[in-house]
This record gives structure tokens, C-alpha cells and sequence, in this order.
């Protein structure tokens, strides 16, 4: 019922990450921002001095990079998808001091000049886990941080109605657990931060998490479920009785209107002295 799982077998990781270069518009318009509270605890709890060089892992059309270079930081952004890249440089022309770069972050060669953050908005579950954090730590300054965060689906707003679409995806998404439920967001676990600090490679992680409703009427969507990989992945036949599914049950909310929660987890961590 929304973003991918933290981690997945490398063939459907390949499978799934390529389709977010098919409709880079519609991820742009769809998906839902970040809290600009986000950035500001961000940046303060990662200690960027003005100008400070960041480094972004999967820009996307970048719905974070624009809020930091908003900042006056110098960026340099890593996207897989041709599409998405070129989304994101027309979203921050007005930036001269960000560059999008198209490449796979794995197989993108480190400059020699080190980078005071790395970012991840979103977008560190679709490294290879064997390079996510050797690479990420390898690219910081000496006193350098990771910020990685996630927006999940949580319990709260019109959760009969997201119990009802369950049947949908049982239906049509395979490999959908019988039964499944929306998790309390008190209930999700700071999984980044562990994994990281289980690396080795960085200090404690400083954990923050911001929770907010938005509303969507029945087109809208739609629209934001036709950017998750799953629904992404799906034989178009599928896809649209999935989506016909999902349209019934919003169809018979008042307004035709669904109310979800999303809940966005923030960690930063310093990169240990080597």
C-alpha cells in the first residue's frame, strides 16, 4: 500500500527501479513532497556550514534537491533514469550550482573533491546494499554526514477504505500478503538509521520523523499509485483493473475523496574518523 520495502532481491530491485524512468512528469506532479521542517533539522543536525558541498543519491525530478539548493547549497545529483534527470534540470535551471548527473550511483565514479552530506530522499533502498553505505561513507569529508529519508503509508485517515483496497492488491499484486494492514506509525521501525549504524562506518544517528494527512480525490490517486514500482511493474491489462478496483472503493467515500497518512523518517549520521 505504498513505497517499496526497504530491501529486494537484486532481480526485482534491476525490474523495479527502471520503471521510474518511463513517466518522469507524472512522478513529479503525483508525488507528495517533504516537510520543509525536514530540511531545516536536516542541515542543522548535520552541521552545513553556508555552500556546503551535498551530494544526492537518485534526485529523482527533485523534490528534495530544489528545497536545498533553495538553501545556497552547492549540489551534485545522481539519477538513474534519463527521464527523471532531465526533469530535474529543468526544475532547478535556475540553480547554478546544482548538476544532475545520469548514472547509476553504484557504477558513478567519486570525484576527487570529498562532499560534506550525502543525500538520500527516497531513493537508498534501490542501491545495492553491498555498496549503499562503503560508497556513501567513501564520498564524505572527514566530520561528513548521511542523511537518508523515507515516506511511508501509515494508519490513520480513511483506513476502512484502505482495509477495503486490500482485496485489490491481494488480486492483483502478487506477492501481496493476505491480510495485510496499515502499520502504526509509532509501529514502524528507524530501519535506515539501524542499518547504518550497523555498517560500522558511521556514528550514532540522529532520528527524526514527521507525520501529515493529504487528500486525494479519485483521479489524484490514482495518479500516485501509478508511480510505485509494484503498480509500475504490472501488464497493463492488470494495471488498469487494479486501478478500476482501487477507483470503486474511493468512489464510494463522500466527495469520492480518500484521506491517507504519510509518515517521512529522517536520519543523519557522521561518517566515523577512518
Amino acid at each position: 500500500m505504498g513505497p517499496v520495502p526497504n530491501d529486494l532481491p537484486e532481480q526485482d530491485r534491476e525490474k523495479r527501479r527502471a520503471t521510474f524512468t518511463e513517466d518522469a512528469d507524472l512522478y513529479r506532479s503525483a508525488r507528495p513532497g517533504y516537510p520543509e521542517v525536514l530540511f531545516d533539522e536536516l542541515t542543522a543536525l548535520a552541521g552545513l556550514r553556508p555552500r556546503a558541498r551535498v551530494l544526492e543519491i537518485g534526485c529523482g525530478t527533485g523534490q528534495a534537491t530544489l528545497p536545498m539548493a533553495a538553501r545556497g547549497y552547492r549540489i551534485t545529483a545522481v539519477e538513474l533514469g534519463v527521464e527523471m534527470a532531465a526533469a530535474a534540470r529543468r526544475r532547478l535551471a535556475a540553480h547554478d550550482d546544482v548538476a544532475v548527473h545520469t548514472a547509476a550511483f553504484e557504477n558513478w565514479p567519486l570525484p576527487e573533491a570529498a562532499f560534506d552530506l550525502v543525500m538520500a530522499a527516497a531513493s537508498l533502498h534501490w542501491v545495492h546494499p553491498a555498496v549503499r553505505w562503503r560508497k556513501t561513507a567513501a564520498a564524505l569529508a572527514p566530520g561528513g554526514s548521511v542523511a537518508a529519508f523515507d515516506t511511508w503509508h501509515v494508519a490513520g485517515g480513511d483506513d476502512a477504505a484502505f482495509a477495503e483496497m486490500q482485496r485489490c492488491y491481494e488480486c492483483f499484486l502478487p506477492g501481496t500478503p493476505p491480510g495485510l494492514r496499515l502499520p502504526a506509525a509509532a509501529d514502524l521501525p528507524d530501519a535506515r538509521a539501524d542499518e547504518a549504524e550497523a555498517s560500522g562506518l558511521f556514528a550514532a544517528a540522529h532520528r527524526r520523523r514527521y507525520a501529515w494527512e493529504c487528500v486525494y480525490d479519485r483521479e489524484a490517486y490514482l495518479r500516485l499509485l501509478c508511480t510505485y514500482s509494484r503498480v509500475c511493474a504490472l501488464e497493463p491489462e492488470s494495471r488498469a483493473a487494479f486501478l478500476a478496483c482501487i477507483a470503486a472503493v474511493i468512489d464510494g467515500l463522500p466527495g469520492a475523496r480518500v484521506r491517507k497518512v504519510h509518515l517521512t523518517q529522517l536520519m543523519v549520521a557522521q561518517r566515523r574518523v577512518r
